[in-house]
């Protein structure tokens, strides 16, 4: 079939090479003039038959909000937007009320895949009438892995609450193995750690695709030693842990590695300099001064061998 395409980035640019690799018709468009096919938005719709399906594939937030209104002041009655970045469903909702006023169809996507969908496929999660995303839905059958992988999770703003949960699950169980991975390094056993997640990759309850691609990091870099510890995070963990708090749902490992993140990013905490403060006001715990450096075991050993339990 027939879809235009709004943002050829990593993701966008692959899924256009995918889908043409299938056989379908893709006109593209991108602020980028090096890699788009026509030069505006109104370029776009007027190069695609009626009636029209146009995919956006930008940042979510502003870059989207401004896209898909454009958009409904171009299309028409039966023409159909699948937003297929990863938008807040809150919005998802909203805009696809206003695009059902026009009589034009809204599909939220949440796709997984990342820049592997390429070759490997990407995973859908898709809301939407039935009749909307059935539409589109040959566009999803080339997109997908060939072995499954996608799902029509329900009405509008379905398939990007769907994708948010994944990713706060994403967010755990990267941090997960994270913990894992600094537990055996700190240990006195001296174990080659590269070769330990190497064999967690076969036949072990823990083996998964993440897996696999920290065996790849590590033999991009061995100990890592290229990286910085610091860990942005791109809004589907805080919509996670939002929602949690909005249905009353404990939510304590997703919830613990969304904050380790915003750790991540603190060279000196204050927070831990109010404990450090106080442990020594109630206890007269020594005050590590700015200068100093001390590991935690450290700290602890002196304290024990004068005679103070650390609270």
């Amino acid at each position: 079939m027939q879809l235009g395409m709004i943002g050829l980035g990593k993701m966008g640019g692959n899924m256009v090479t995918r889908l043409r690799g299938a056989g379908h018709e893709v006109v593209g468009f991108d602020r980028n003039p090096g890699s788009r096919d026509v030069d505006s938005l109104e370029a776009l719709v007027a190069a695609l038959s009626a009636p029209r399906a146009v995919w956006v594939m930008v940042p979510a937030g502003d870059p989207t909000e401004q896209t898909v209104t454009d958009l409904l002041g171009l299309l028409g009655a039966g023409d159909v937007i699948i937003d297929g970045g990863n938008s807040y469903y809150v919005d998802s909702v909203r805009r696809g009320s206003a695009a059902a006023e026009r009589g034009i169809g809204f599909v939220d996507a949440g796709v997984s895949g990342g820049i592997w969908g390429l070759t490997e496929g990407y995973a859908l999660m898709v809301g939407g009438a039935p009749e909307d995303v059935a539409k589109v839905q040959p566009i999803f059958d080339s997109l997908k892995p060939a072995e499954d992988g996608f799902v029509h999770a329900g009405k509008v703003g379905a398939g990007h609450y769907t994708k948010m949960v994944h990713n706060g699950i994403e967010y755990g169980l990267m941090h997960s193995y994270a913990e894992g991975f600094e537990l055996l390094a700190k240990c006195e056993f001296d174990i080659p750690i590269q070769a330990v997640i190497e064999s967690w990759r076969h036949g072990t309850v823990v083996r998964s695709w993440l897996l696999d691609l920290l065996a790849k990091g590590l033999s991009e870099d061995p100990g890592l030693k290229k990286v910085s510890g610091y860990s942005a995070d791109s809004g589907e963990g805080r919509w996670t842990v939002q929602e949690a708090i909005r249905l009353s749902v404990p939510l304590n490992v997703i919830s613990a590695s969304l904050f380790a993140r915003f750790a991540s990013r603190q060279e000196d905490s204050e927070a831990m300099k109010v404990i450090a403060t106080l442990r020594n006001q109630f206890g007269g715990h020594a005050v590590k001064l700015e200068t100093e450096h001390e590991t935690g075991a450290e700290s602890e050993a002196r304290e024990a061998a004068q005679g103070e339990a650390p609270a």
